[in-house]
């Protein structure tokens, strides 16, 4: 049963500014790189400038480690895609989900005693950011097995 807190399944929550700059960004610096091997200074040799070129793409390749973070909700659990760590979570893995006002993604409070950061949420964009965290929060009280919550 779902209504307006809770969407059907699947759900993919991404953060949209922070795709757009780190992206963006990205493409500015690789295009810089290349043009700064072109026009470098004659001294500079092949290698320096391949070197140029090379360390634009590994900024790129962190800057879209940053972008690709999502949160994906399906009828089995959670699928949490962080910087560099992907977390598989069943639902009943998942106790609650907190995000105070100010914090840069939500916290996702596990059965275990810990906590995993959701990156695919983006505390920066707020309301989108607390809507997503109240459909989160309708989904783990509609797959939740304990039936007192």
């Amino acid at each position: 049963m779902t209504d307006a807190r809770t969407p059907a399944l699947p759900v993919v929550w991404r953060p949209r500014t922070t795709r757009v700059v780190a992206y963006t960004t990205a493409g500015v610096i690789v295009l810089g790189m290349v043009v700064l091997a072109v026009v470098v200074a004659p001294q500079f040799k092949v290698f320096d400038r391949i070197l140029m070129v090379g360390f634009g793409l590994f900024l790129a390749w962190i800057l879209h480690m940053l972008a690709r973070c999502r949160v994906v909700a399906d009828a089995a659990g959670l699928t949490v895609v962080n910087a560099f760590r992907t977390r598989r979570l069943e639902w009943a893995e998942v106790v609650d989900v907190t995000m105070s006002v100010g914090e840069p993604w939500p916290a996702l409070d596990l059965a275990d005693g810990t906590s995993l950061g959701a990156m695919g949420i983006n505390g920066a964009e707020k309301a989108l950011a607390a809507r997503q965290v109240e459909q989160l929060r309708g989904l783990l009280v509609e797959h939740a097995e304990a039936p007192d919550r």
